[in-house]
């Protein structure tokens, strides 16, 4: 296997590969390109998004600085909106769904780091060379989600379809569908229902009304 190839398996590879760092070299400048353009240069930000992430469906938005550590290994759905700095490690892949919207500052991260510092430093490959070394697993979002300002999801979490994240939380689990989560660690606070519809707020709907 080369060293991508172990990213996806799920083993240790070396970050600093030549093939690896050359990738991520090419997203990081793009990512740069990106967030020197001006917010109405919508042609010029479509082109370069595009050659940025794996995968984009149509009507995303993505409010800039944005930051993706490989880029090709993200895959997103349509109609996808993210406020500022939003930050995406994409060693192992990321999956997000339609119609998901990000606050300010949410971060992803994939890849893991070994826990003692030895380990961290250095080990030894397959062939007895040594070299810095970690792992990484995927994370998956469902559709229809809402994270608030500074969510962190962590390696390998999936989040389920219609889930509303709380802000500054830190996604270390799985959150199932169709339910509200926060905290540090974060956690399920409740199952969103019908209860949660704005209808119930009249003196925030000032006359506007929910589309049935």
């Amino acid at each position: 296997m080369n060293e991508e190839e172990k990213i996806f398996a799920g083993v240790l590879f070396a970050p600093g590969d030549a093939e690896l760092r050359a990738k991520k070299l090419r997203s990081h400048n793009l990512c740069s390109e990106y967030n020197r353009t001006f917010e109405d240069e919508t042609e010029k930000r479509r082109e370069l998004i595009a050659q940025i992430v794996g995968e984009l469906g149509e009507g995303g938005f993505m409010q800039g600085p944005i930051f993706f550590h490989y880029g090709k290994h993200t895959k997103i759905g349509r109609n996808f909106f993210a406020n500022y700095n939003l930050t995406v490690q994409d060693d192992a892949m990321v999956e997000i769904g339609d119609y998901c919207n990000f606050g300010p500052n949410v971060t992803i991260v994939t890849p893991i780091h070994p826990m003692l510092p030895d380990e961290r430093r250095m080990m030894l490959d397959e062939n007895g060379n040594e070299k810095r070394m970690c792992y990484a697993k995927p994370v998956k979002i469902g559709s229809n989600c809402w994270f608030g300002a500074n969510v962190l999801v962590c390696p390998g979490v999936t989040i389920g379809d219609d889930c509303v994240i709380g802000a500054g939380s830190v996604v270390v689990r799985d959150i199932p569908p169709h339910t509200f989560a926060a905290g540090n660690p974060c956690r399920v606070i409740r199952e969103i229902t019908d209860a949660d519809s704005m209808v119930h707020k009249p003196s925030v709907l000032n006359g506007c009304s929910v589309i049935k």
